[in-house]
């Protein structure tokens, strides 16, 4: 959106509420939709951070949930809208842009500390055969702020809400056989191409200072529905490669930063030591509880004198002094290979059999971290699954190759890595070196694939490690 636009919107839309947001320009919302977002279950979202742990890494990590939800449930509605205009015969009705748009703003509501380092870390660590998932989470707070809060929208309405939140149509039967795009747009399961990554994309990206090569404006600009499903211009296609390798270029080089990894294996360990006194997973079911429940928990645990909480305590002081959990080491396996190395035969037991006499190594000095990167579809080509049209007939769709498009794009589209970091940084070496013989004791098998084992870029950790914060006590600056 242009300055222009976004001012004219703005003057437009005197009687909403106005946001100037520095990645959409300025945004409104109608007095209901504030109605909404100035609860407690909403106001919320301000104390989790976007990107996690990543601040700890990243000083322009700092942005939040809450104005994430804003950006989402602003191009949410700009784009229903858009396809009101432009496509009368969809038959797109005041209560699907007003849940569309709702859905938008409420899609995190069920966020945990640290966002997803909660649901895909901690929560498995606590309850290893649990299924749950923020978006389980966001429905329930969904359903308690309007309880609490007597939002007047009715059973229909809000159960419509939170299928267009997980993006699956699961309440509506017959209703949305016609309108299934409808839950394509905040979380597309088709083919990832939703308002919910437009903006997390370009918000990660202005915040960290990092160029943004894709154009999400143009491409909702260039869409429209056909068959029931979000299409694009063809002309689009690389701008939408450009889009999934933005998300594969911020997990490689932000997300899954290796320091960040250690960090958040030290905000794990801490949190699950404090379960007994937190019971973080009985708020997991209670919203009420759950709604207390913000990255604001480590200065809970902080304050606590409680001896129950001393090794909680002792490990987040660690983080604040920068005596980290130490990266050992890392190797990327080829997509091809993931079957003969699994969690089975790569975790702490078999690294520390493999120690050398006398080094005294225990599995629990040992943390394996199975690392997977993708382009949003696994080991899928994301774009092979969207459909195009060109201005001669926008009535019919088809796919578009790969080769057609470059013989530069990637081949393969996932990419798998074990890393090893420890928890005793003084057996960082003993444990490299245990890490390495078990990799070849697997290249040696008869029936291994013949390939060139590479870790961590031929990097050995030095027997004596020093922390860069001791070495600056023990040298300090003349």
């Amino acid at each position: 959106m242009s300055d222009s636009d976004g001012y004219s919107s703005y003057l437009a839309g005197m009687s909403d509420k106005n946001f100037n947001d520095p990645i959409h320009g300025y945004i409104s919302f109608d007095n209901f939709t504030m109605d909404i977002i100035d609860t407690p279950q909403f106001q919320r979202l301000r104390y989790l951070k976007q990107m996690g742990a990543s601040y700890f890494i990243f000083p322009g990590a700092s942005h939040n949930r809450f104005e994430h939800c804003l950006g989402v449930g602003h191009l949410a509605g700009n784009l229903i809208r858009r396809f009101k205009e432009s496509q009368p015969e969809l038959d797109i009705t005041k209560q699907d842009m007003k849940c569309v748009k709702i859905a938008g703003l409420c899609h995190d509501l069920g966020h945990g500390p640290f966002s997803h380092l909660f649901d895909a870390c901690i929560i498995p660590r606590l309850q290893p055969n649990s299924n749950w998932t923020h978006e389980q989470g966001s429905q329930k707070m969904f359903k308690y702020l309007v309880d609490d809060n007597n939002i007047d929208l009715d059973q229909d309405e809000v159960s419509l809400i939170n299928d267009l939140i997980i993006g699956q149509p699961t309440h509506h039967g017959r209703r949305f056989e016609e309108k299934r795009f409808l839950f394509d747009i905040i979380a597309n399961q088709r083919n990832g191409v939703d308002v919910d990554k437009f903006d997390y994309l370009s918000r990660d990206c202005y915040n960290l200072g990092l160029k943004n090569s894709y154009d999400s404006s143009r491409l909702m600009i260039a869409s429209r529905v056909i068959d029931d499903q979000i299409c694009y211009h063809h002309k689009e296609v690389y701008n939408l490669y450009d889009m999934f390798h933005t998300r594969y270029s911020l997990f490689k080089r932000i997300y899954t930063h290796k320091v960040e990894g250690a960090i958040e294996h030290m905000l794990v360990d801490a949190l699950v030591k404090a379960e007994p006194y937190l019971k973080l997973t009985e708020a997991l079911h209670d919203p009420e509880r759950y709604l207390y429940l913000t990255d604001d928990i480590l200065r809970d645990v902080e304050r606590s004198a409680i001896p129950e909480l001393a090794e909680s305590r002792e490990l987040i002081k660690r983080i604040r002094s920068r005596q980290l959990y130490k990266f050992v080491d890392e190797f990327i396996i080829p997509g091809e290979l993931r079957e003969h190395l699994t969690e089975t035969t790569i975790n702490p037991v078999a690294i520390s059999t493999h120690q050398e006499d006398g080094a005294n190594l225990n599995p629990d000095d040992i943390i394996v971290h199975w690392n997977k990167l993708n382009y949003g579809k696994n080991t899928q080509n994301p774009v092979d699954s969207i459909r195009f049209f060109n201005k001669f007939n926008d009535y019919q769709s088809f796919t578009i190759s790969r080769e057609s498009v470059s013989y530069l794009i990637p081949v393969h589209f996932c990419e798998f890595a074990i890393r090893v970091y420890t928890r005793d940084v003084s057996k960082a070496n003993t444990i490299q070196k245990a890490f390495r013989k078990l990799i070849r004791e697997w290249k040696s098998k008869p029936n291994s694939p013949k390939i060139d084992l590479v870790t961590n870029h031929g990097n050995d950790v030095p027997i004596d490690y020093e922390s860069p914060r001791k070495r600056r006590l023990i040298f300090p600056n003349p």
